[in-house]
């Protein structure tokens, strides 16, 4: 059968694995607060179908109410512990009910969800996991790893940390942000060159980057403009050089690859 990855923009990507369509951090939007989608299409009404819908954290680039009620009900909602307590407009979109609604499940890292043939684990990830811009320190930031035909890492936003490799465990991908939505990235963050570290580390057979690219500030058009084109082929070259036994595979937004298992 395979599986199928597609990345969409942002840190927004479906998983295809064993007939499962996972979906993670959904972003839908042409523009969010001071960020404008300056990079791709919207993604197409299809990107929203998936049997589960993994959230990383709280911040509103990666839990987006308006992209999340776009989903269809019944769907698998995976948040961090918390979350329903932190974003008063999450519980809305809950089945407790409500017949439309989603099935909110609420993890913490070591946490695991069964989806037929794929098992979702939740591992720690170094960011801040509020929501902000005041929101209390309860939610804990994650990534998250689909373990079906491959085993896949989505690393959420993280910055480097000793025991990524050892919390994460043998994967085949690992889908790694390299960059963020401004010219410059604050701690609990991978640029390119950390990322490739935190490859080299992992040691999986695949990687596509992620969380770059897409976003970016209205009115910051001519400010460092680089950082928003440059981190996708800015970590190939140095994952190179780092993690030379690792495909890295820079797609375009709405493009697919299917890596292929290392076990």
């Amino acid at each position: 059968m395979g599986t199928v990855i597609t990345w969409w923009g942002h840190a927004t990507c479906t998983v295809e694995d064993s007939g499962v369509r996972v979906l993670t951090d959904p972003l839908f939007a042409r523009r969010l607060a001071h960020l404008r989608r300056r990079c791709g299409r919207v993604p197409p009404p299809e990107a929203g179908a998936a049997d589960a819908v993994l959230v990383s954290h709280l911040h509103s680039d990666h839990l987006h109410l308006g992209s999340l009620a776009r989903l269809a009900p019944g769907t698998r909602l995976v948040v961090p512990r918390g979350a329903g307590a932190s974003v008063p407009g999450l519980r809305r979109l809950g089945g407790r009910g409500n017949p439309a609604g989603l099935r909110i499940t609420e993890v913490g890292p070591g946490d695991e969800v069964d989806l037929g043939p794929v098992r979702v684990r939740a591992v720690p990830a170094r960011h801040d996991g509020r929501r902000l811009p005041v929101g209390p320190q309860r939610s804990p930031a994650l990534g998250y790893v689909i373990d079906g035909e491959i085993r896949t890492y989505f690393a959420g936003d993280t910055g480097l940390f000793d025991t990524m490799a050892d919390v994460v465990g043998p994967v085949d991908v690992a889908l790694l942000p390299v960059g963020g939505w401004g010219p410059y990235l604050g701690p609990g963050h991978l640029d390119a060159g950390r990322a490739a570290e935190a490859l080299a580390r992992l040691a999986p057979g695949a990687a596509v980057p992620v969380h770059y690219g897409t976003y970016w500030p209205i009115g910051m058009d001519g400010v460092r403009p680089h950082e928003f084109y440059a981190p996708g082929d800015e970590f190939a070259r140095k994952a190179a050089r780092l993690a030379p036994k690792v495909a890295v595979h820079p797609l375009r937004h709405g493009e697919s690859v299917r890596p292929e298992a290392r076990r």
